[in-house]
C-alpha cells in the first residue's frame, strides 16, 4: 500500500485525535522527532520526503556519540500534519499513549536522497532545536525470520557530536520543543486531548470494521478470561517442554507451519509479579547465567504472570544463530548479544493456554511481544511447503527447521506434533575421554565420544576441531578432575581408537556437528559446537531417521597430518584437521579452479594470529603430493607450486596454507588465460548494496561483450565477477579489455567507482580492480579459506542469491559444506561450458559497424 493508505487503515479517526492528513503537493524539507510513550517508550524520527513524513521508530532514541548505533524500525509514512501533533492517543487504539514534539526543524541530504534511500544509506544533516550536524540511516541486512525493515541511526563525527560518557541529550532535554511540557504532563490530560484543538469530543458513531493493527505496534492484550479455550489455573513452577521428533524431511500439507530452527539454549521464561526465571528444558534455574538484560526485557512485557517457551541465542554478523558464539559469550561473561526468540505462550495472567490451537497461541504471543525489542523477539513462521522452507534454510547454512501442527494443543514430551528437519547431521554425544593437545600445554586435542543404547555406552569416534584455545584449556581442566583408569565403553576399543586416550567419567555432554555416519557407525568429519549443560548424559541416545543409506561421494585423503589439533582460527576453533575436512568435503567444487594452475599461497604456520607470508615457490620440506611447475618466462628457474589432486591440496593444508590464489591460466597454457576476474573492492563507507549494484553493472557490460559471468564473495569485503574464456587471447588483450570496462564504469559514475588503486581516491567509492587480469597476477580461488578472523571462504553464488541477506563473509569453513550438501547443483554449474573466445577490439569494431 503506497502513500498514506497504510497510515489511514491503521487508525480509527473517529476515536483518535491524530490528523488524517493528505500528501503534500509541494516538496519541503522538514523533520520532526516525536517522543512516544506507547507500550514501550521510543522516539519517532520523521523526514519529509516526496510530500509525506518517512518514519522510523528509534527504540532507544538518538545518540550524539559518533558511531553509536541505534535501532530504527521503518514504519508507515505519516502526513506532514502529523509533524505538529502532540497529545494522547486513546488506550486500545493503534499506538495508544502519549506523544510530544521532542525536536523539529529542517534536514538537508548530503548525498543523493533517492539513490541513498534505494540503496539503504541516507546521509543527511539535521538543523533542529536540539539536534544538528551530520547523521546516517543505514538499512540492515534482512533477517529471514523478520518481516520488518530495520535500519540503524548513527551520529556522524562533527562539532555537534559528544564523546562517550558525556550527558545524554535525551535526559538533558526531555521537554517538548512545541509546548515545553514533558511526556508525564501530557499523559495527565484526558485521552483525546490535542495541543492543536484542546480536548477533542469523541464521536459516538463507530466503524463497522477495523483492521487488525500490524506487528510493529500491537494493541493491548485481551482479557484472558475472554479467550475461548483458555482455562483458569495457577501458574505452575515448570512445564516439561514439547520436543520435536527428528525426520529426514519436513511433513507436507497445509496443516503444518514451519519455523527456523534456532541454535541456542531452549528456555522457559516464567514471569510472576515482576519476578522472572529462565528455566532449562530439564527445569534448572539459569536466570543468573544470562545476566540482567534478558530478565529485564521479559519483566517489561505487558502481563502479570506468564510462561513463555523460547530459545536464547547469539546471532553472529551473518544474522544466523550460533551455539559456539553463545558458549563463547557465556564463558567470557558477555551478555550484550543475547537474543531470546519466543515461539509459544503456555500461561497468561492466570489462564492456561495449552489447550488452544498453536496458531492461536502464537497470535497472542506476537501481540504480547511485538517487535520493537532488541532482546525479546517473536519467532515468525512460514506457511509455504516445508520442503521449500528447509531448502531456503539450508542454502543459507542454517541448522534446519521445526514443523508444527498449526491446530495442535501444547503437549509435553517428544511427540509427532513437532517435527525437526536438519540441514546437517547434528546431535549431542557423551564425552568419555580425551587426547591431550600436541601443540599446547594442558589443553585437549580431541574428545572421545559415545551415546547410550539400552544402558550401554557405545563408542562413535573422536572430534578434533571446533575448540577455541581457551575452551581447549578449560575442557582439559574440567576433564582432568574426573579421569578414570579404564574405558567406560561397553565394547573394547581397537588399538588405534584407544591411542593416547585418557578416559573420564561419562557425565559431560557435547553438541557435535558431523557430515555422516561411517559404515562402522562412527561419525565422520565431526566438529565440536559446545557443551550441553542443560542435558544429562544418561539421556543421550543416537538420533536416527528413516533415511535410506546414502553412498558418500566424498573422496578419501591419504596425506597424514602432523599436529592435526593445531588451531588455525582461534576464535572459531578451526584446526588443521578441520580445514583438511573442509577441503575434503568440497573437493569436487574447488578442484576445477586450482588443479593444474600455478598457485600463490598465504601460509600461516601458527594460525591467523601468528606470522604469515605470501609464497609462490617451493619450500623446504614440501609435501611430495604437491607438484612443481616451471614458468617458461622465469629466468631464475625457481619452481612454482601446483597440485593435481586432493592429496596435493591436503599437502598444502599440512604446509599451513590458509589462502589459495591461482593464476587465471593453466600450466599447460601459461600465456592465454581461461577466465576474467573483476574484483569489486569497496572503500570505507560503502554499503554492501552498492557493491551488489556494481556486480550487476559488471555483469551487464560483460553480457554486452558476449561473455557469460558468474559471481562470488571474496570472503573479505567485496565481490568477484568471473567470466570463463576459451584460452585464445593473450594476457595483454585480456588486461586491455578489463581495463576498458573499469575505466568506463569510473567515467560513467565517478561518484561511485574508481579504476585506480590510489587509496586517497577510494573513500566512499568502489575500486573496479582489473589488475587481476595480467600475467602473474592472482585472485583468491572459489571456496578457498581466508586467513582472517571468522574463517570465511570465497563463496560462489547464483546471481539470484546475490542480496543483502548474504554478506561478503557470510559463508565459512564451518557452514559451507552444509550449504553445498543442500544444493541440487553447483552454484556455478555450466561455468566451463559457458566459455567463449574474447573478441579483440578490432573484431568488435567491425561487428558494430
Amino acid at each position: 500500500m503506497s502513500g498514506l493508505g497504510t497510515y489511514r487503515t491503521k487508525r480509527n479517526f473517529e476515536a483518535t485525535p491524530e490528523p488524517k492528513g493528505r500528501k503534500a503537493r509541494k516538496a519541503g524539507n522538514s523533520f520532526v522527532i516525536q517522543k512516544h510513550a506507547a507500550r514501550r517508550l521510543h522516539y519517532d524520527l520523521r523526514l519529509e520526503i516526496d510530500g509525506v513524513l518517512k518514519s522510523w521508530a528509534v527504540t532507544r532514541g538518538p545518540s550524539l556519540v559518533p558511531g553509536e548505533k541505534r535501532l530504527a524500525v521503518q514504519v508507515e509514512d505519516h502526513p506532514l500534519e502529523y509533524g505538529g501533533f502532540e497529545g494522547t492517543i486513546p488506550k486500545g487504539e493503534y499506538g495508544g499513549g502519549t506523544v510530544i514534539v521532542w525536536d523539529r526543524g529542517n534536514w538537508t541530504p548530503v548525498t543523493d536522497m533517492k539513490k541513498g534511500f534505494a540503496k539503504g544509506h541516507l546521509e543527511f544533516e539535521l538543523h533542529g532545536e536540539k539536534l544538528s550536524g551530520r547523521w546516517h540511516l543505514v538499512r540492515m541486512a534482512h533477517n529471514p525470520r523478520e518481516k520488518r525493515v530495520n535500519w540503524l541511526l548513527i551520529k556522524g563525527e562533527d562539532e555537534a557530536a559528544r564523546p562517550e560518557g558525556a550527558p545524554d541529550i535525551l535526559e538533558e532535554r526531555p521537554e517538548s520543543v512545541k509546548t515545553g511540557r514533558k511526556v508525564e504532563e501530557v499523559a495527565g490530560e484526558e485521552p483525546g486531548w490535542s495541543s492543536k484543538t484542546g480536548k477533542t469530543e469523541r464521536k459516538t458513531t463507530t466503524r463497522k470494521t477495523k483492521p487488525a493493527p500490524p506487528a510493529e505496534e500491537p494493541p493491548l492484550m485481551p482479557d484472558p478470561s475472554a479467550i475461548k479455550g483458555a482455562t483458569k489455573a495457577s501458574l505452575p513452577a515448570f512445564v516439561e517442554p514439547t520436543f520435536a521428533t527428528l525426520a529426514a524431511k519436513p511433513p507436507p500439507g497445509a496443516q503444518w507451519l514451519h519455523e527456523i530452527k534456532f541454535d541456542g539454549y531452549r528456555l522457559q521464561a516464567r514471569i510472576e509479579a515482576g519476578r522472572v526465571k529462565l528455566l532449562t528444558r530439564s527445569g534448572l534455574d539459569w536466570t543468573k547465567k544470562f545476566g540482567n538484560e534478558v530478565a529485564a526485557a521479559l519483566r517489561d512485557l505487558p502481563l502479570g504472570t506468564g510462561l513463555i517457551d523460547g530459545e536464547l541465542v547469539v546471532e553472529t554478523e551473518t544474522g544466523a544463530s550460533d551455539f559456539s558464539a553463545l558458549q563463547a559469550d557465556l564463558s567470557e561473561g558477555r551478555a550484550d548479544r543475547f537474543v531470546f526468540y519466543v515461539f509459544d505462550l503456555l500461561y497468561f495472567d492466570g489462564y492456561d493456554l495449552r489447550g488452544l490451537p498453536l496458531i492461536e497461541r502464537k497470535k497472542l504471543l506476537e501481540r504480547l511481544v511485538g517487535n520493537q525489542s532488541r532482546i525479546i523477539r517473536y519467532s515468525s513462521h512460514f506457511d509455504e511447503q516445508g520442503s521449500v522452507v528447509l531448502n531456503h534454510a539450508c542454502r543459507l547454512s542454517l541448522e534446519g527447521i521445526v514443523s508444527k501442527m498449526r491446530d495442535a494443543p501444547y503437549r509435553s514430551g517428544r511427540g509427532k506434533n513437532w517435527i525437526k528437519s536438519k540441514c546437517s547431521a547434528r546431535q549431542e554425544f557423551v564425552i568419555a575421554g580425551y587426547v591431550p593437545s600436541s601443540t599446547s600445554h594442558k589443553a585437549i586435542g580431541s574428545l572421545v565420544l559415545g551415546y547410550y543404547e539400552e544402558g550401554k555406552l557405545i563408542h562413535v569416534g573422536r572430534v578434533g576441531t571446533g575448540f577455541t584455545a581457551s575452551l581447549a584449556e578449560d575442557l582439559y581442566r574440567r576433564l582432568e578432575r574426573i579421569r578414570i583408569p579404564s574405558s567406560p565403553f561397553a565394547e573394547r576399543l581397537t588399538a588405534e581408537e584407544a591411542r593416547q586416550v585418557r578416559y573420564v567419567r561419562p557425565e559431560n555432554v557435547a553438541e557435535i556437528e558431523f557430515r555422516s555416519w561411517t559404515a562402522g557407525d562412527h561419525i565422520r568429519h565431526a566438529s565440536f559446537r559446545g557443551l550441553r549443560e542443560d542435558k544429562s548424559a544418561e539421556s543421550v541416545v543416537r538420533e536416527t531417521t528413516k533415511m535410506a543409506p546414502t553412498t558418500s561421494k566424498t573422496p578419501r585423503r591419504k596425506v597424514r597430518l602432523t599436529h592435526p589439533d593445531r588451531i588455525y582460527w582461534p576464535e572459531e576453533g578451526v584446526t588443521k584437521e578441520g580445514l583438511a575436512d573442509y577441503y575434503t568435503e568440497i573437493w569436487r567444487h574447488i578442484a576445477p579452479f586450482i588443479v593444474g594452475r600455478p598457485l600463490a599461497l598465504v601460509r600461516c604456520p601458527q594460525g591467523i594470529t601468528g606470522h604469515s607470508f605470501f609464497q609462490k615457490h617451493a619450500w623446504k620440506g614440501l609435501n611430495p603430493d604437491i607438484n612443481l611447475a616451471k614458468d617458461p618466462k622465469d629466468k631464475s628457474g625457481e619452481a612454482m607450486i601446483s597440485i593435481n589432486d586432493l592429496d596435493g591440496l591436503i599437502g598444502l593444508v599440512q604446509g599451513a596454507v590458509l589462502e589459495i590464489h591461482p593464476w587465471g591460466s593453466t600450466v599447460q597454457d601459461w600465456e592465454r588465460p581461461d577466465m576474467i576476474i573483476m574484483d569489486l573492492d569497496p572503500g570505507e563507507g560503502v554499503e554492501w548494496q552498492a557493491v551488489i549494484d556494481a556486480a550487476q553493472e559488471v555483469r551487464e557490460r560483460l553480457t554486452q561483450a558476449g561473455l557469460a559471468s558468474f559471481v562470488k564473495t571474496s570472503g573479505g569485503k567485496g565481490l568477484h565477477v568471473v567470466a570463463p574464456l576459451e584460452p585464445k587471447a593473450g594476457w595483454p588483450a585480456v588486461k586491455a579489455f578489463t581495463k576498458a570496462i573499469a575505466d568506463a564504469m569510473a567515467a560513467d559514475s565517478p561518484d561511485l567507482y574508481v579504476s585506480t588503486i590510489t587509496k586517497s581516491k577510494r573513500r566512499g567509492k568502489i575500486l573496479v580492480d582489473y589488475l587481476r587480469n595480467q600475467r602473474g597476477a592472482t585472485a583468491v580461488a572459489p571456496y578457498s579459506s581466508r586467513a582472517r578472523p571468522g574463517a570465511a571462504v570465497s563463496a560462489p553464488l547464483t546471481w539470484e542469491e546475490l542480496s543483502p541477506d548474504i554478506g561478503p563473509a557470510y559463508f565459512t569453513v564451518i557452514n559451507m559444506p552444509t550449504r553445498l550438501a543442500s544444493l541440487r547443483k553447483d552454484p556455478w554449474d555450466g561455468f566451463r561450458a559457458a566459455a567463449v573466445p574474447l573478441e579483440t577490439p578490432k573484431k568488435r569494431g567491425r561487428k558494430a559497424s
